[in-house]
């Protein structure tokens, strides 16, 4: 056995048992984002607190929540389905239901791709008429580890100034409408803003983030799923106040098409623009995924915060998160950089 594989054995064992179970108070943890990104952090977070929330994105208009949120006029649930996914326990009960909420049907007719998970969570929605409320009962069905918040109470619109998002015109500044289209955008986005641009922000979820003792943001889709949050004020003003500590997830690579080219330092000086008060206390970065660790730390010292390189990805995957690597990155961050906690 290698030296780092050695290694990586360590990291891992090191994020099994929960801090709670370490003796002590366990930390109030936010994570926020969205999709498969948010999904990699929850599966760490979860293995090391049990006071865990998400604050999910409700920006998406693709797929089966697009066409939900098209026919009934819905928040789109899919995010927060893959939310609810990845707080559901390594049991039997837990990895069932993961399953079975993760279930597309697959036919001629009009159930063809849609998410059973999503299904339930609008269900549930048109029946109590509260979708925190609805939310939780979902998390109690499924024995999730923590709790799943949408960021706002009304389905928005993501839009983007996207520079050469038609090939035939590439010095053209466009404005390019709707999550999957952005994500998608073969241009380079300049910034991105809602529709509305005003949205009310879910109390709890404000609530949650002034409470936290860490606030977690990405890593995920950077325009798409990370950024949206920055756009909603009540939520960003939560995330400038808070006293909790701040750390910001970096991507394992860059993203086809939405931040094609992107050096981990660019990630962070496009947050730094879109959110200018927005103060930070740790950068998370994958070592092998950093090519110039001075430019990112130089990034990430304009916000404050300092750099932590460590092994995330997946020995069989450079571009998908180990949740038990990544858990054993949280877990010293938290306990080198957190302020004397309950936890400590």
């Amino acid at each position: 056995m290698t030296t780092r594989s050695l290694r990586l054995r360590r990291l891992r064992r090191s994020a099994l048992t929960p801090l709670s179970r370490r003796g002590g108070a366990q930390p109030k943890v936010v994570a926020l984002g969205g999709g498969r990104g948010l999904s990699a952090s929850l599966a760490a977070l979860r293995r090391i607190t049990g006071d865990l929330t998400a604050v999910v994105t409700v920006a998406d208009d693709g797929g089966s929540s697009g066409r939900l949120r098209k026919e009934l006029g819905v928040l789109p649930p899919g995010d927060l389905r893959k939310a609810l996914a990845a707080l559901c326990g390594d049991d039997d009960w837990g990895q069932t239901w993961a399953r079975v909420i993760q279930h597309r049907f697959q036919s001629h007719g009009e159930l063809h791709e849609h998410a059973v998970g999503n299904l339930l969570i609008v269900a549930l929605w048109e029946q109590l008429g509260d979708h925190v409320q609805a939310l939780d009962l979902v998390g109690r069905l499924l024995g999730a580890q923590g709790r799943v918040l949408p960021m706002s109470a009304v389905p928005l619109e993501l839009q983007a100034l996207v520079r050469g998002h038609d090939p035939a015109r590439p010095d053209d500044v466009d404005t390019v409408r709707g999550q999957a289209t952005v994500a998608l955008t073969p241009g380079e986005v300049q910034s991105v803003h809602l529709v509305p641009n005003d949205p009310p922000a879910v109390p709890e979820a404000v609530a949650a983030v002034l409470d936290a003792d860490w606030v977690v943001l990405g890593p995920g889709s950077w325009f798409s799923s990370v950024m949206p949050h920055l756009l909603v004020p009540e939520l960003l003003d939560a995330l400038v106040k808070t006293k909790a500590r701040r750390v910001l997830s970096l991507n394992l690579a860059p993203q086809p098409g939405e931040t094609e080219g992107f050096s981990p330092q660019r990630h962070v000086e496009v947050l730094g623009r879109h959110a200018p008060k927005l103060a930070l206390d740790v950068v998370l970065a994958d070592e092998a995924a950093v090519p110039d660790r001075d430019c990112l730390a130089d990034a990430a010292r304009h916000l404050g915060a300092a750099v932590e390189l460590a092994p995330v990805a997946s020995p069989d995957s450079a571009a998908k998160h180990d949740p038990e690597l990544l858990a054993a990155a949280y877990d010293r961050i938290f306990r080198m950089h957190g302020r004397i906690g309950p936890w400590r």
